[in-house]
C-alpha cells in the first residue's frame, strides 16, 4: 500500500495538475518593467562559514521586462525553489532571453547551472573572467556567451544595459550594471547587507539607520573592507552616473536618500572613522583586565565620551572589527598569556591588520602576574599599520588593579577624553 501511495503521490507530481499549485512564487515590482525575484534564508547561522547572521540574509535577483528579457543573477541553493518559481511568474509565459551574470561567488551563481537547464536558449552576458569561473564552478561549454568590457552597452529595446567592472569589490570578476535611461544601477555586492528583508524589499520603507546600518557596516569591514583603493575606485565611476535606483544582491532596493548611504561607503572605503568616540576591547582570565577596562570606561563617561566596551572572548570577531573601523580611538587591554597575547586579543589584532586598519588612535593596557609583555607585542602589531597614534603611556597592571594603577587608568582615560575633545 505504502508503494501505491508513493506512485500515485509520484503521478500526481509529475501531471498538469502539479502547475496548479505552484503558488509559491512572490515576485515584487520594483518600478515599471522591473521586478525583485530574490529570497530570504532565515536558517543560515554563519554567512560565508565566517560571519553569524542572527536576522538572516537576503539574496536578490531582478528581471527586466523591455523587449528583451533580463535577468540580473540568480541566488543561493537555499531559495532556489522559490526564485525559479518567482521567475516563472515574472515572465508570465515568455522567454528569457538574457542572464546577466555580476559576480560568480555561490551565494549569487549556485543556481546557474539549472537555469541553463530551464532556459537552454537563453544568452549569458558577462566578462571574460565569470566566463572563466563558470567554467570552473559547472560543465560549462561556454556556448551561448556575449561577452562585455568596461564601457560596452546592450540595447534590449527602450533600456539600454551599459556595463561598469568593479574588480576586487570583492572578486576580481565583480561587474555592474547601469541602465542609463532609468538611472538604475546593479550592485552586486557593493551596497548590500546583512539581515533578512521584511516584506518590503526597500530601505525607505523600513528604519534602515536603526535596523541595518551595523548589519552593512559589519558586512562592508569585514568582506569588502580590505579593498578600499578599489572601492574608491568604483565611486568615482558611480559619481559620473545619475543613479536613482540601487539594486544590491544583498538587502534592501535603494530608491530615496541613497547618498547618505554612498557617503558611509566613501568614508568606510577611505579607512576614515565613522564616530568620535572609544570602543574600548579587553581580553581577561580571571576579571582583573575587565576591571581596569571598566574604570577606564566609567572615567571617560565621565566625560561625556561615548564609549562602548568589549570582551573579545565572547564578541565575535566581525563585530569587534566593524567597531574598530567605527570610532575614532580605541583601547586594548589584555592579559600576557604564554608570554604573549591572550590568543583572542591576538586574533584580533592579526585581522585588523589583515583588514588595512588604519587612521586610528588606540591606548594600551597590559596586564601580567611575573613578567607581563602583552604590551610590547601589541604595539608591535601597531607598528605594521599605517597612520596609527598613540595616546598615553601603557597601562602596566600587575595581577590586579591597585591604587596606583587606578590613578594610572583615571589619567589614560583623561588623557584620551582631551584628546577627543581638541
Amino acid at each position: 500500500m505504502r508503494c501505491g501511495l508513493a506512485n500515485a503521490a509520484k503521478m500526481w507530481y509529475n501531471s498538469e495538475k502539479r502547475e496548479k499549485w505552484k503558488a509559491m512564487y512572490r515576485v515584487i515590482q520594483v518600478q515599471k518593467d522591473l521586478y525583485y525575484l530574490g529570497g530570504n534564508d532565515r536558517r543560515l547561522a554563519l554567512f560565508e562559514s565566517a560571519y553569524p547572521i542572527p536576522r538572516g540574509v537576503s539574496y536578490n535577483s531582478y528581471l527586466l521586462c523591455d523587449e528583451k528579457t533580463v535577468l540580473f543573477d540568480t541566488v543561493d541553493l537555499a531559495v532556489s525553489e522559490q526564485f525559479f518559481e518567482n521567475l516563472e511568474h515574472a515572465l508570465g509565459g515568455r522567454a528569457l532571453d538574457y542572464v546577466v551574470v555580476h559576480h560568480m561567488e555561490p551565494d549569487h551563481s549556485a543556481s546557474f547551472l539549472r537555469l541553463m537547464e530551464k532556459y537552454p536558449n537563453v544568452t549569458v552576458v558577462t566578462n571574460g573572467k565569470v566566463e572563466q569561473m563558470l567554467e570552473n564552478y559547472f560543465p560549462f561549454s561556454g556556448e551561448g556567451v556575449h561577452i562585455v568590457k568596461e564601457g560596452d552597452t546592450l540595447s534590449v529595446g527602450r533600456r539600454t544595459l551599459q556595463f561598469v567592472f568593479a574588480p576586487m569589490v570583492h572578486w576580481p570578476e565583480v561587474m555592474m550594471t547601469y541602465i542609463p535611461e532609468d538611472g538604475i544601477l546593479f550592485s552586486a555586492d557593493a551596497f548590500g547587507t546583512f539581515g533578512a528583508l521584511p516584506g518590503s524589499i526597500f530601505a525607505d520603507e523600513v528604519n534602515f539607520e536603526r535596523d541595518y546600518l551595523d548589519d552593512a557596516r559589519r558586512y562592508y569591514l569585514n568582506i569588502v573592507g580590505k579593498y578600499g583603493v578599489q572601492v574608491q575606485n568604483v565611486l568615482k565611476k558611480a559619481a559620473g552616473l545619475e543613479i536613482r535606483l540601487v539594486c544590491p544582491l544583498h538587502g534592501p532596493v535603494w530608491r530615496e536618500q541613497f547618498a547618505w548611504f554612498l557617503k558611509k561607503y566613501d568614508t568606510w572605503s577611505k579607512y576614515l572613522p565613522e564616530e568620535c568616540g572609544v570602543a574600548v576591547f579587553y581580553s581577561s582570565v580571571y576579571g582583573h583586565t575587565q576591571n581596569a577596562a571598566e574604570i577606564l570606561a566609567s572615567r571617560l563617561a565621565e566625560h561625556g565620551v561615548f564609549t562602548k566596551v568589549y570582551d573579545v572572548s565572547v564578541t565575535h570577531v566581525s563585530d569587534l572589527l566593524a567597531e574598530a573601523f567605527r570610532f575614532t580611538h580605541s583601547v586594548f587591554a589584555t592579559t600576557t598569556y604564554n608570554n604573549g597575547i591572550f590568543v583572542s586579543m591576538e586574533n584580533f589584532l592579526r585581522d585588523l591588520k589583515a583588514h588595512n586598519f588604519q587612521n586610528r588612535k588606540y591606548s594600551l593596557i597590559e596586564n601580567g602576574s611575573w613578567s607581563p609583555q602583552a604590551g610590547a607585542y601589541m604595539q608591535a602589531e601597531f607598528d605594521g599599520m599605517k597612520n596609527m597614534t598613540r595616546v598615553g603611556e601603557k597601562v602596566t597592571i600587575l595581577s590586579a588593579v591597585k591604587e596606583e594603577t587606578r590613578a594610572a587608568l583615571v589619567a589614560l582615560a583623561d588623557e584620551i577624553a582631551e584628546d577627543i575633545k581638541g
